[in-house]
């Protein structure tokens, strides 16, 4: 099952418009511009110059090389939870989802996440990161991003991106879900009492951190409804995989 947490890590996806090349490359129109510029190499007539490499085709949005990039490097952003390096086909997979997610969100435009809402989140994300330990000053923030091979810009474009695609996912799966007193009974009785007598550890009691299993229950299930319906939006649609070598058609 896709988590919810590494099924929408962030990044700003790239479409490029040049869907129908015969190539696996995106490449750059032939040039014909004049040579012999003072202190510049310019490519001859017809010079085919490789831009980038798609790894991926969703419903006609492209997914590149440079996709995969960006979505490794944000994982320094990522302010709690696994920052283990992913597997490319895991940050393929992870970014065919998101697309998924985004097209969906196309199809009803929401209202946007303005700036001051933005602004609020950057601002405790400032403060989550345990690596950034100058980021409460904006320059050490600002040194931080680029460390990660970002602009602030950039990053405030996939943060922003990153809350419509969660507040897409929580209104969705989210709203409808309750969860039984006798879930988190169960929960407590048969999953975490047995995890703290491994650990030779004294339990909680369930009342202070029943608020805790709740939400752990709750994202399963948001987890599994979400896990379900992009299988489903996988199976509806068209997604390609382009293995190194392979030609689209």
């Amino acid at each position: 099952m896709r988590s919810l947490t590494l099924a929408l890590t962030i990044t700003m996806l790239c479409a490029v418009p040049c869907v129908g090349q015969t190539t696996n490359e995106v490449t750059s129109a032939q040039t014909s511009a004049p040579a012999g510029q003072p202190g510049q190499s310019t490519p001859g007539a017809g010079t085919r110059v490789t831009l980038d490499r798609v790894v991926a085709v969703v419903n006609g949005d492209l997914i590149l090389d440079s996709d995969l990039d960006e979505e490794a490097r944000m994982v320094a952003f990522q302010p709690f939870g696994d920052r283990t390096h992913a597997t490319r086909e895991q940050l393929i997979d992870r970014l065919i989802d998101r697309h998924l997610i985004l097209q969906q969100i196309r199809l009803q435009p929401p209202q946007p996440i303005n700036d001051t809402q933005l602004d609020a989140e950057l601002s405790a994300l400032r403060k989550s990161i345990p690596e950034c330990a100058a980021c409460d000053s904006d320059a050490g923030w600002q040194s931080f991003i680029q460390a990660q091979g970002f602009t602030l810009d950039a990053l405030r474009d996939r943060w922003r991106e990153r809350m419509e695609v969660l507040r897409f996912v929580e209104a969705r799966f989210r709203m409808g879900i309750r969860i039984s007193q006798a879930e988190i009974d169960a929960y407590y009785n048969s999953t975490l009492l047995p995890a703290y007598r491994a650990e030779q550890a004294t339990p909680p009691t369930e009342e202070t951190i029943a608020d805790r299993i709740q939400e752990v229950l709750l994202q399963k299930q948001v987890d599994k409804l979400l896990d379900d319906w992009l299988t489903s939006l996988r199976a509806e649609g068209s997604v390609k995989i382009v293995k190194p070598g392979e030609e689209l058609p």
